[in-house]
């Protein structure tokens, strides 16, 4: 039996605060973005879905250590998750803790389809600074820009760039990484200087404005599939164009 292929999301926002309404609010984006999803169930600690009437009361009860435990749509043949954590202060930019919300979807029609309104309904709800939805084999291979090898430095695949570890980027708006689907805020699109009208109109023809002032920015028609090379140069043009991303600039 072939492995359903995955979606996965991450969106990177400010720490959380506690009984922060980010929480639910990121979950409520998720589910108004992809339709009849409904996010109701909690998963026992044998992995079986538990229903939970009172899913809202119940996350925000449970925040803590800056996240939330995951909630599901209790479809063991169509698994959908999402849950949000607290990636410390000492591993992130400045020094300030930062609340990340991740989801994973089937990476099917309906939610390639709606995968650019998830992003963006989990990132507004958020509040996040900067996120990414990426097939989970590409998502690997990215990974491999900021792993540090045995040797030292980050040794990537496919010939892309290595990127700077989390904690040695300058500022927290400044995405650490590309991915098929790029949410930047306001914030993170003035850092890294898009949109540039004469630089952009490629990825303008497939960006989409948010309510907060902020983009969605797909890279490539398709999911990304870093075995097409088309996709893979499109990849590495868009790291070429913004240095800023990964802390690659010059100072």
């Amino acid at each position: 039996m072939t492995t359903r292929k995955r979606l996965a999301i991450i969106v990177y926002a400010p720490a959380l605060a506690e009984k922060d309404r980010r929480a639910i609010n990121s979950v409520y984006g998720m589910e108004r973005a992809l339709p009849g999803l409904r996010l109701e169930w909690r998963l026992s600690k044998s992995g079986r879905p538990i229903s939970l009437p009172q899913r809202d009361a119940w996350v925000m009860e449970k925040i803590e250590d800056g996240g939330f435990p995951m909630v599901c749509n209790g479809d063991e043949s169509y698994p959908v998750t999402v849950w949000g954590t607290e990636n410390p202060g000492p591993f992130c930019p400045g020094g300030q803790a930062q609340f990340e919300v991740h989801a994973e979807l089937p990476l099917d029609e309906p939610v390639i389809a709606s995968a650019a309104a998830v992003l963006e309904g989990v990132s507004e709800g958020a509040r996040a600074l900067w996120g990414r939805a990426t097939p989970y084999e590409a998502a690997v291979d990215i990974a491999y820009q900021t792993a540090p090898t045995l040797q030292g430095p980050p040794s990537p695949r496919r010939g892309l760039p290595a990127l700077k570890l989390f904690e040695h980027i300058r500022a927290p708006e400044i995405p650490y990484y590309l991915g098929w689907l790029n949410y930047w805020s306001a914030a993170a699109a003035q850092a890294i200087g898009f949109p540039d009208p004469t630089r952009d109109s490629e990825l303008l023809s497939r960006a989409r404005r948010t309510v907060s002032g902020g983009w969605v920015v797909q890279l490539t028609d398709a999911p990304l599939d870093l075995d097409n090379p088309a996709h893979l140069n499109t990849l590495k043009r868009t790291y070429e164009r913004f240095p800023e991303i990964g802390g690659r600039a010059a100072p």
